[in-house]
């Protein structure tokens, strides 16, 4: 009975980095953490791939710079695949991009390489809940792109000429639309920014790279 319950209960993590160093660091955490147990510990997405084939996962702790087949590259093969392994990013960089382009592959959590052992235990225990672990910053980052995103060709334009200074008459001679329809345009955007008005809306755009201004 006791190993059954053992069973439903134990974390089965899998570590993937090409580093012998951060492997050995994170392997030695995990063997001693109750709940968690440490299914392998691969040095590439190659490898990963195989002891997936031969052992279940529930949550796999994933580097994104590694040779040949990267993080990004191995999340899309995951999401190709039956395996139902949760990916928290492990990383020593934290360019917004790149973890952007890895949320939206399925990763569910970010973990600097050097965190602390109580904030890795978290992050596994909450994805495998069913939730997501990203740090306050990275949240943020993560809400301002998909503001960014989610904005049209059109209201960039609009935008750039915003923060050139033009006015939404301005605006509209220049590209042949009708005053009311920049004026719609210019509503939607500081909605999808969240800001007050049009001058608040040029400057979150140039804050956060959507427009480069001037």
């Amino acid at each position: 009975m006791a190993n059954a319950t053992e069973s439903k209960t134990t974390v089965r993590v899998l570590i993937v980095d090409d580093h012998p160093v951060v492997r050995a660091g994170l392997a030695s955490l995990l063997r001693r953490q109750v709940g968690l147990k440490l299914t392998g510990a691969a040095h590439s997405g190659e490898e990963a791939l195989e002891i997936l084939k031969r052992s279940p996962v529930d949550v796999m702790l994933l580097d994104l710079r590694m040779p040949t087949i990267n993080g990004i590259d191995l999340l899309h093969m995951l999401k190709a695949t039956d395996y139902k392994s949760k990916v928290i990013i492990l990383s020593s960089y934290e360019y917004e991009e790149e973890i952007y382009q890895a949320i939206k592959a399925g990763a569910r959590g970010y973990l600097s390489k050097n965190a602390p052992r109580e904030e890795i235990v978290a992050a596994i225990e909450t994805v495998v809940d069913g939730g997501t672990f990203f740090p306050e910053r990275i949240g943020k980052w993560i809400e301002e792109r998909e503001a960014r995103s989610s904005l049209s060709a059109r209201e960039i334009e609009i935008l750039e000429m915003v923060a050139k200074g033009l006015t939404n008459k301005e605006i509209a001679g220049a590209l042949q639309i009708s005053f009311y329809t920049v004026r719609n345009h210019v509503n939607h955007i500081t909605a999808k920014l969240q800001v007050a008005d049009r001058t608040e809306a040029a400057t979150a755009a140039m804050r956060q790279g959507i427009i480069s201004g001037g």
